[in-house]
């Protein structure tokens, strides 16, 4: 028997709402500004991070190979939220199609999941140079880079896709209104009023296999470096800690805004609305607009040939 009074159910909406962020919708034209400057210096570090290591054949390592496949990442994960996002923001334009939102949540997750992959790859790219570095360009070859670079878009599209379906399946809504800025799994399977407990175990089987499988690996790869670089002479030591910052620093971006913004979303009920989404969105934002700074201060040889163009 039905527990909803019918007359409030939407069948197969073809629109949905997205309000921006809860409970800070008279002030979030404003919030929509730092937000923009952040995309801004998203777009603009990233490219000419993208375009310094393809102009440079001396950068066409492993490493920066990886860097590049980032920074395309942090591309396309940042564009897929904010111009809608601002829309929202700005323009009221909170209405979204159905399966614009769906093809949204698809690249938002897509592009979560790729850059955690990236990080692996960079982690294990530190721990080869650092542990076997007499093999490192023997291990990590264009084909192997080849391989991975596959990997990288294979396993997410291959775990997010159902999802997709998953929500498809459902006809039935309690509401078209999502309240967040942007569409994402969760939000919209709130929404429905139907049976979502496979809808909700799917999400959390896919968190687990993607963010914590990753989580753990990259774990394991800086235990095994520390136990390397605890037995080197001291310069070296020092050497091989300063190649492994800039990465360090990165990861705890990502992982650490994921961590609270996971929390704040399962417990919710304990946390203001605003408060999860404008860490949901800086958790997509923040990283992007960083991670070039980080690597660029970082990196001489970036600062070199970045000189060398200016």
């Amino acid at each position: 028997m039905l527990d909803f009074n019918l007359t409030t159910v939407h069948f197969s909406p073809p629109f949905l709402t997205l309000t921006g962020i809860p409970g800070l919708e008279a002030v979030q034209h404003w919030i929509g500004i730092p937000f923009s400057l952040m995309y801004a210096a998203a777009l603009l570090g990233n490219s000419v991070l993208l375009a310094t290591i393809r102009a440079e054949r001396g950068l066409h390592e492993p490493m920066y190979i990886l860097l590049a496949m980032l920074a395309a990442t942090d591309l396309g994960l940042c564009t897929t939220i904010m111009p809608k996002m601002l829309g929202v923001f700005w323009f009221a334009l909170r209405d979204i199609r159905f399966n614009a939102c769906l093809t949204q949540m698809f690249f938002v997750h897509t592009f979560q999941a790729t850059e955690s992959g990236v990080l692996l790859a960079m982690a294990f790219d530190r721990f080869v140079a650092i542990c076997k570095p007499l093999r490192h360009s023997a291990i990590l070859s264009n084909r192997m880079l080849g391989t991975i670079g596959i990997f990288l878009i294979l396993r997410p599209t291959v775990l997010i896709v159902p999802s997709v379906f998953l929500i498809k399946r459902l006809r039935t809504y309690r509401s078209t209104v999502i309240s967040h800025s942007y569409c994402e799994h969760m939000a919209i399977v709130k929404l429905a009023a139907g049976d979502v407990r496979v809808n909700k175990a799917y999400g959390l089987f896919v968190a687990f296999t993607v963010l914590g499988l990753d989580l753990v690996l990259i774990a394991v790869s800086y235990l095994l470096i520390v136990r390397a670089v605890s037995q080197l002479p001291r310069a070296a030591r020092l050497k091989a800690v300063h190649t492994c910052t800039a990465h360090l620093c990165v990861f705890l971006e990502f992982y650490v805004l994921g961590f609270f913004s996971f929390l704040a979303h399962r417990f919710r009920r304990g946390v203001s609305p605003y408060v999860h989404i404008l860490l949901s969105s800086c958790y997509l934002l923040v990283p992007p607009t960083l991670n070039p700074i980080v690597y660029g201060v970082g990196n001489a040889a970036l600062r070199r040939q970045l000189q060398k163009m200016v």
